[in-house]
């Protein structure tokens, strides 16, 4: 049974000597209860005291790495079902797969598209995480050099698909200095797999077609010393791996079922009658762990990543961007002045739009604790006496000579407050929505 955060504390050391980065052995002992930490971060717990808290200081699923020169890929250690009951932390790793029997020069140009796809997404970069690479020709000499080349067009992370043995030696060795992730150990092969995985230290995926097998298997191969599984329950379409991916997270989260508390990989183009995209989405919110695609297409990754970061996204702290001015088409003394909050959709949404209508201005961004116009100024977090501040703080008066400054349509009833709090400057008041800034900006504004 678990421990609570109270009954952790009393088995630890209890001298807040800060060594495990905490503040004190209590906050270790409630993050040890909640499994974000493990207890290995605690140099001092005695032995006796390690062999009571085992069970509350392994995360009820594994903490899987994988690494390449450029990225590295962290998957697991979740501790809820649902989001809303705290929050998910390690999103899933979204990787492309490629073949070794695939033209050398034109699997290079695939990977090289891939690798330098990126966006900004409300000032975050979403890319690809990695590659994995299929030894479907046989050959081991043939597979080496295809993953050669995947790494001399990508440093991200990779997955070795080589179910046999003398496939997947050769592939490790052309990933010296990485961690891939191998695949797979089944029924048949495990022996041998774990063996190559274990003087490798690679993680390794095994494989079984039902969920019996899947423990059987964990439990030989944590036998043979090792730690670092992923589970690959061979799930179909929609319905089959909702219900097998569920019924994973649950055992490992809910019943602490140890030989089935790690990640999980998935093919969803691999699937006959399913829409790789839609199952895709699908794994990304239940509850896959490391996601092979079939098809680069950036119009269709796009939003799968939006999605995967809105639900990685922690919900009690909204996505901000830092505060300050920032400067849009070149501005100058004579540049209007705008402000908002560091909502970063909001602050994205005015800079987009004035941008685009060809305006240099600035923006005065102030902390409002990331939250939009309206809620922040609701909660008491964006008010004339926050914006002043600000506007001293980063030097907005050395920015524009004509002392101007344009508050947000939503909240014009602050311009009155803002005046006192900064005399001798000029408070106009925006539009109320963000599409309007351009027509406004044209209309109204005079340095």
């Amino acid at each position: 049974m678990a421990l609570s955060g109270l009954e952790i504390y009393k088995l630890l050391p209890q001298t807040n000597c800060k060594d495990c980065d905490f503040p004190t052995c209590l906050a270790f002992a409630m993050k040890l209860a909640a499994k974000q930490v493990e207890l290995k971060d605690c140099p001092h717990i005695s032995d006796e005291a390690a062999e009571k808290l085992e069970s509350a200081s392994a995360p009820p699923i594994r903490l899987i790495k994988l690494h390449g020169e450029d990225g590295t890929v962290e998957v697991g250690n979740e501790t809820v079902l649902y989001r809303h009951e705290k929050t998910f932390f390690h999103k899933p790793g979204l990787f492309l797969h490629v073949r070794d029997d695939e033209d050398l020069e034109a699997l290079k140009a695939k990977v090289a598209e891939a690798d330098a796809f990126s966006v900004d997404y409300v000032g975050i970069d979403l890319y690809l995480d990695g590659f994995a690479v299929e030894a479907v020709s046989g050959n081991a000499e043939n597979f080496k050099k295809t993953v050669a080349a995947v790494i001399a067009g990508s440093k991200k992370p990779l997955i070795l698909i080589a179910p046999e043995p003398d496939l997947a030696k050769a592939g490790l060795e052309a990933t010296e200095g990485s961690r891939p992730l191998l695949y797979a150990a089944n029924a048949e092969n495990w022996e041998a797999m774990a063996d190559i995985a274990k003087n490798a230290d690679v993680p390794l995926v095994v494989h079984a077609e039902n969920l019996d097998d899947m423990a059987d298997l964990t439990k030989k191969l944590q036998d043979k010393g090792l730690e670092d599984l992923v589970l690959d329950p061979a799930a179909g379409g929609y319905l089959q791996s909702l219900h097998t991916f569920t019924t994973l997270r649950r055992l490992a989260v809910k019943s602490n079922f140890r030989p089935l508390g790690f990640p999980i990989i998935s093919f969803p183009g691999a699937q006959d009658g399913a829409d790789e995209s839609l199952l895709t989405a699908q794994h990304i919110a239940k509850y896959g762990g490391f996601i092979v695609i079939e098809n680069f297409e950036p119009a269709i990754l796009y939003p799968l990543l939006v999605l995967r970061q809105n639900i990685y996204t922690d919900p009690q702290k909204p996505i901000q961007v830092k505060p300050g001015i920032y400067e849009i088409n070149n501005p100058t003394d004579e540049s209007p002045l705008l402000v908002t909050t560091n909502f970063s959709i909001t602050y994205f949404a005015i800079a987009n739009e004035v941008e685009s209508a060809g305006w240099p201005g600035w923006l005065l961004v102030t902390d409002a604790e990331g939250m939009s116009v309206l809620t922040a100024w609701a909660a008491g977090k964006f008010d004339a006496e926050r914006i002043a501040k600000d506007a001293k703080l980063f030097g907005a008066g050395e920015k524009v000579k004509h002392k101007k400054i344009i508050l947000p349509g939503h909240v014009s009833v602050l311009s009155g407050e803002l005046e006192e709090e900064l005399p001798g400057w000029e408070v106009m008041v925006g539009p109320r929505e963000a599409v309007d800034i351009g027509s406004y900006l044209k209309t109204v504004w005079q340095a």
